[in-house]
């Protein structure tokens, strides 16, 4: 069964030797792992699993780059364990997180927004953010979004049954789980602790972050496999999207034999498969 990471800040305090050593247990144990990291290819914490992954020549870890808030991360990163436990593979695993990500409605209700830089901040609210007291709803995903914390003026929420996440004791929650839960007809709210990358990631500690996700195995099953599959030309891997995010074949090619393989034209001539692309230094 495939091991679904999320990597984190927190792996920087452990010494590369050690990680290697950490990883490699891990693939013997899983086979696969799929690594949920920053979406910016200079985050420390994307390089270092770069690192780990060349120091392994492991083409059995997919670093997937996601652009959420933290806790959002750690959501779709327990959704992708549940579905570890069905009978899908490492291929389709991978690709599912980027799939069940558009499914997530992710934001906080902040303190402050003088350091916020993940969505569009006006001069009005910079000045409204200097005033005591003001508390700021934010929206990361799956729009951007900002306004004053209001009862009565909401950002838009999913359109189908899901639970609502919230982290955090920065500030009064009250707006999170009373006026937002009910306009998003929130099954269940449940309470997690704050992930360790969320005040960087949002620019304070003054704050409670929420996102509301799918609980539900089945219908996530149903989602991931209601989409088209085909394999990777290069690794045979079950894939979902137009990359294998294990080796990195594009799939533009559809019909291609996978690897080591050779179809032979009608004049008897053998023609071989295409070689593995090669990975940018940064990619491997």
């Amino acid at each position: 069964m495939p091991s679904v990471i999320t990597v984190t800040k927190d792996d920087l305090e452990l010494p590369l030797e050690d990680q290697v050593m950490r990883t490699s247990a891990a693939l013997d144990a899983h086979g696969h792992i799929v690594a949920l990291a920053p979406a910016d290819p200079a985050e420390p914490a994307r390089r270092r699993m770069h690192t780990v992954r060349s120091a392994l020549e492991a083409d059995r870890i997919a670093i997937v780059p996601i652009s959420l808030p933290p806790l959002a991360v750690t959501l779709l990163a327990e959704q992708l364990r549940q579905l570890a436990g069905t009978d899908l593979g490492p291929g389709v695993l991978a690709g599912a997180a980027r799939l069940l990500s558009y499914y997530l409605h992710s934001g906080a209700l902040l303190g402050s927004i003088t350091k916020l830089d993940r969505v569009p901040v006006g001069v009005a609210s910079h000045v409204k953010s200097l005033v005591p007291g003001k508390h700021f709803a934010v929206m990361a995903h799956p729009e951007p979004y900002l306004a004053e914390a209001d009862p009565d003026h909401l950002p838009p929420g999913p359109g189908y049954q899901t639970q609502l996440a919230l982290a955090g004791s920065g500030v009064d929650a009250g707006w999170i789980t009373g006026p937002l839960a009910a306009a998003w007809h929130t099954q269940h709210l449940r309470e997690i602790p704050l992930p360790a990358d969320s005040a960087a990631w949002w620019g304070t500690s003054r704050l409670v972050e929420f996102t509301a996700y799918i609980a539900d195995v089945g219908m996530l099953y149903q989602l991931v496999t209601s989409v088209r599959r085909d394999t990777c030309t290069w690794c045979g891997l079950e894939v979902i999207g137009d990359q294998c995010l294990f080796c990195a074949t594009r799939l533009g090619e559809r019909a291609t034999p996978p690897k080591h393989a050779a179809v032979t034209t009608g004049q008897g001539r053998a023609v071989e498969a295409p070689r593995r692309p090669q990975l940018e230094p940064h990619k491997r």
